[in-house]
């Protein structure tokens, strides 16, 4: 039972390692097609897809921990579980709160841009002034 455990396990955080890796990677293409844009606001898509990408490998990687303390598991690896659950679910979570606030905010952007808001160029989002250089 330990060996097909421990071969779970090793299926299991090698998943969320690639999970984990691809994102980093879809983030990069995405940040060097947003970079010559310069807007920061074409970065916030590019933060949502690499907090997915995260949030679910660390769901991946936590799963393994579990896995890994299923089979007669001591005192002390239930305290390194409990500690490290409590560690990613923390990540998690924050990485949770943040992707629904940025999404929340381009949601906003989005409904301004479609009502015609002052989100365009000359409105009370930009005033004169700090518009003199080129974007």
């Amino acid at each position: 039972m330990h060996t097909v455990v421990d071969a779970f396990v090793q299926v299991v955080e090698a998943a969320g390692a690639v999970i984990i890796f691809v994102g980093a990677l879809v983030a990069v293409v995405g940040f060097a097609r947003a970079l010559p844009q310069r807007d920061p606001d074409a970065f916030v898509p590019v933060r949502l897809s690499l907090g997915r990408f995260l949030a679910l490998g660390l769901e991946f990687q936590l799963a393994s921990d579990v896995l890994r303390t299923a089979v007669a598991p001591s005192y002390e690896e239930l305290g390194k579980l409990a500690a490290v659950a409590a560690i990613r679910t923390a990540l998690n979570f924050f990485l949770a709160r943040e992707i629904a606030e940025e999404r929340r905010i381009l949601d906003e952007k989005a409904e301004r841009e479609e009502t015609g808001g002052s989100g365009s160029a000359g409105g009370a989002a930009s005033p004169g002034p700090r518009g003199s250089s080129p974007a």
